[in-house]
C-alpha cells in the first residue's frame, strides 16, 4: 500500500515514466523503500484503473513511446488523506535478529565472523547513505521547496542514526565476543 502512495507522492511533484520512477526511487527513498521496476508498474497500472493518475503516450519516432503518468485531483486527494492520517505500524521484523536469537549453538569464532560481516554491512549502508544527498542533484532542481528537501533529508537522518546505532550494537557485540564476555 505504501508504494502507491510513494508513487502519489513523486507523480505530485512532477509527471513521470515509470522507468523514471524507478532512478527517483533509487537516489531518494531507497534506504527506507526500494522498489524494484515491476513492482512500479504494476502499482501504476494499478492507481491508473483506480484513476488516481492518467497515463499519456508520447509518441516517439526513433523509439517506442513514453508513457507519462500524471496524478489526478482524487490521486492528489487519497495522497493527502493518506499522509495526514495516523502512520501506517507494521509489526518489526528482522531476519538478522532471528539469526541471532538462534545462534547459541555456533561457537564463538563463527559467531565473531557472523558480527564481523554485520558490520561490514552496516557501513556499507551509512557510505551508500552518505552519497544520497548527491543523488538528488538533478530532483532539488525540479522541486525547488526549501521545506520538501527539509522534509526529504530528515528520512535520511533517521536511516544514518538507525545504521549508526545498528553498527554500534554489532561492534559491542565483537568487543564482548573477543574479550570472552560470551558463556
Amino acid at each position: 500500500m505504501s508504494l502507491e502512495f510513494a508513487i502519489l507522492g513523486f507523480l505530485n511533484y512532477h509527471p513521470y515514466t515509470g522507468y523514471d520512477l524507478k532512478k527517483i526511487f533509487d537516489s531518494s527513498v531507497r534506504h527506507f523503500w526500494s522498489a524494484d521496476q515491476s513492482q512500479i508498474y504494476r502499482t501504476l497500472a494499478n492507481l491508473t484503473e483506480r484513476s488516481l493518475v492518467n497515463m499519456e503516450k508520447v509518441l516517439q519516432d526513433d523509439r517506442p513511446d513514453r508513457k507519462v503518468y500524471h496524478i489526478t485531483e482524487t490521486g492528489r486527494e487519497e495522497l493527502r488523506k493518506w499522509l495526514i492520517g495516523p502512520p501506517p505500524m507494521n509489526e518489526p521484523h528482522s531476519a538478522p535478529l532471528i539469526q541471532v536469537f538462534f545462534s547459541g549453538m555456533f561457537s564463538d569464532e563463527e559467531i565473531l565472523q557472523k558480527f564481523e560481516g554485520y558490520a561490514e554491512v552496516m557501513r556499507l549502508y551509512l557510505s551508500r547513505y552518505e552519497q544520497v544527498p548527491d543523488q538528488l542533484g538533478p530532483y532539488q532542481a525540479e522541486i525547488t521547496s526549501p521545506r520538501e528537501h527539509f522534509f526529504w533529508m530528515l528520512t535520511l537522518e533517521n536511516g544514518i542514526t538507525n545504521m549508526k546505532a545498528n553498527l554500534e550494537w554489532a561492534e559491542s557485540v565483537i568487543e564482548r565476543i573477543k574479550s570472552g564476555q560470551v558463556p
